[in-house]
């Protein structure tokens, strides 16, 4: 059986919206990205056979075309854009996945790319001749009255499970900490330099006297313990086992992913089952897991999923996570996996990405360091 192999795995640095980022369109992040993983791999754009982009906010068009015009791939590589709102970008792996074991694809590039900033304005219409009604946050279930507001569901959620407004704010104390150490002196290797920024650009110190005036968004949700709305992109090169035999470049192992969903009244517990199922078909357990990198769209969320999983709090984004960096939905799942990825070539061993998503969906990525 062909198995599949990421052998290089790049991402921008994460810039809240209307920030540094704020001129740069979708291709505009993903361009610079697509070329670093073929130059880190030793690839030619004539290598490629397919380039799956992750999206949310765009509004159609195809954005995975004009990335794949914008970074000089062949005309050839169609470019498929998907959206399965903040899963998608590790979505966009797991569909690699599948092309390069069918043996459809040799080498497809996989990822996520989100530009919050430059998001189109939305409407709906009405057939009854009303004007146009805006709106932010799109319908993910067909009932008005079980679609909830993201953070009215993660408020809920922490209710339902007696995760405090404490504990949340603890969460976000020590991502924002982890980060800022990470990040300091050097820029990461994970992260390619856009418009001369090295590094994500929200990480702050945060203290429990910050947590504590921080405007609240819904019940314990506050603008402390949720991440911030964001602009950015992250790419991996996912290719067969025999092609990565015969390059000399670092690689993990993608043992298993998959996407399930629950109930959407409450979105932030999907990834629970997803990561089960996913270090199950990986003949895993949670302590056989070097690290794990769940995404904290809320503090609630992550927490949520480290505990209902069983995963241990310490191998839990030990360099900070996305309340420090910021949520470019589409890219968010994608993040993880680079992060995965350049971990695992420091530590080896197996590791797990996770992320929930609106209408109750929850993803889980296992990699394993070769």
């Amino acid at each position: 059986m062909t198995h599949a192999v990421i052998i290089a795995a790049r991402r921008t640095p994460v810039m809240a919206r209307d920030g540094a980022f704020a001129a740069c369109e979708i291709h505009d992040l993903a361009a610079p990205l697509i070329q670093a993983v073929l130059e880190d791999a030793g690839l030619a754009p004539q290598d490629i056979g397919e380039l799956i982009l992750s999206n949310t906010l765009g509004a159609g068009g195809n954005p995975a075309r004009r990335a794949v015009l914008a970074a000089g791939l062949p005309q050839s590589v169609a470019g498929l854009t998907i959206d399965r709102q903040c899963c998608g970008g590790l979505d966009a792996i797991i569909l690699a996945q599948a092309m390069v074991m069918s043996g459809q694809h040799d080498v497809v590039i996989a990822g996520g790319a989100e530009s919050y900033s430059r998001r189109p304005l939305r409407s709906r219409t009405f057939a009854d001749g009303r004007p146009p009604e805006p709106y932010d946050q799109a319908p993910f279930t067909p009932w008005a009255d079980i679609d909830p507001h993201m953070a009215d569901a993660a408020d809920a959620l922490g209710k339902q499970l007696g995760i405090t407004r404490q504990a949340q704010d603890e969460w976000a104390i020590q991502s924002h900490a982890k980060a800022s150490q990470w990040q300091a002196p050097d820029t990461p290797p994970e992260i390619v330099p856009l418009l001369g920024k090295t590094r994500d650009g929200f990480a702050r110190r945060l203290t429990p006297q910050l947590c504590a005036r921080a405007p609240v968004v819904s019940g314990d949700i506050t603008a402390a313990n949720m991440a911030v709305a964001a602009d950015g992109a992250a790419f991996c090169l996912v290719v067969s086992d025999r092609v990565a035999g015969r390059l000399s470049c670092p690689s993990v192992d993608i043992l298993s992913g998959i996407t399930l969903a629950g109930d959407p009244i409450l979105p932030g517990l999907a990834p629970v089952e997803a990561i089960k199922k996913a270090l199950g078909a990986a003949r895993l357990t949670t302590d056989d897991l070097a690290l794990a990198e769940i995404m904290e769209a809320f503090a609630v969320q992550a927490i949520a999923c480290q505990q209902g999983a069983g995963i241990a709090r310490e191998v839990v984004n030990q360099s900070g996570g996305g309340l420090a960096r910021g949520h470019p939905i589409g890219a968010s799942g994608a993040i993880l996996a680079v992060r995965l990825f350049h971990e695992l070539q420091a530590q080896g061993g197996a590791g797990l990405g996770a992320i929930a998503a609106a209408g109750g969906l929850g993803t889980a990525l296992v990699l394993r360091a070769r």
